[in-house]
């Protein structure tokens, strides 16, 4: 009796969710930064039509959010990859796409948190070229200016020796990346989406890196606007966290 009431809460639930198998669930899901229900959402309607460019680049998207909430390193870069090739085809399908460009870019980015020196210079300079080419699609999409101010940050911080060393054993140091073209990447993306704790924090980050004569004032003026917003997520609390402790 009791194998017969599970089989039949199973059904019900598996019908539950068949009847919200939609674009606009997985997007508001998506938006409430559910990115579980909103990964699921996406998995089934991926598998419907694999070659919906909505259903392609946001589950790159999400693939890449649940990626980083994984704990195991495997696992983790599973998601990143499965992240990259929907990406690929999602520019395939739709070369305009500007979601498909940055989806890349966030899914190389992540990549190369655990990729080899060599592979992690490849990859910066494709990441710099997709966030480019997702603007120049979507002149207001803040993720594409936060990698971008991400992107510029990194080479900004490496130093002559480091220089040197990349010049040398992996084809040179991308071109550009400066610590002001980061800060004006992150303000971009504060300005389109003020309420992402993300863009406030790595914009404070950016400030105490560079160091220059009032940067830690700066810095913490942007740490302080972190903890004024309400955290919606998990990378948020983390964030606001790291904020509490880097305040001067």
């Amino acid at each position: 009796m009791k194998k017969e009431f599970s089989v039949l809460i199973s059904l019900l639930l598996t019908i539950s969710l068949q009847a919200q198998i939609d674009l606009s669930t997985g997007l508001k899901y998506k938006a409430e930064k559910k990115w579980s229900e909103a990964y699921d959402v996406f998995k089934i309607l991926l598998k419907n039509d694999s070659s919906e460019i909505n259903y392609l680049t946001n589950m790159s998207y999400l693939s890449c959010k649940i990626g980083n909430l994984t704990s195991n390193e495997t696992d983790k870069q599973n998601y990143f990859k499965k992240a990259l090739y929907l990406s690929k085809k999602a520019i395939t399908t739709q070369t305009t796409s500007a979601q498909a460009h940055y989806t890349m870019a966030m899914a190389l980015g992540r990549i190369n948190e655990n990729a080899s020196s060599k592979q992690k210079i490849t990859n910066a300079k494709v990441i710099r070229t997709e966030c480019e080419e997702a603007i120049k699609y979507d002149p207001k999409l803040a993720g594409a200016y936060h990698i971008l101010g991400r992107w510029h940050r990194t080479i900004a911080g490496f130093n002559f020796i480091e220089k040197a060393a990349i010049n040398t054993l992996y084809g040179g140091v991308p071109d550009g990346g400066s610590y002001e073209a980061a800060i004006d990447n992150f303000s971009k993306a504060i300005l389109l989406e003020p309420n992402e704790i993300i863009h406030k924090y790595e914009l404070a980050e950016t400030y105490r890196e560079r160091n220059n004569k009032g940067d830690d004032i700066l810095a913490n003026v942007w740490f302080k606007k972190v903890l004024e917003l309400k955290p919606t997520d998990q990378d948020d609390v983390n964030h606001q966290t790291l904020a509490k402790q880097k305040i001067k």
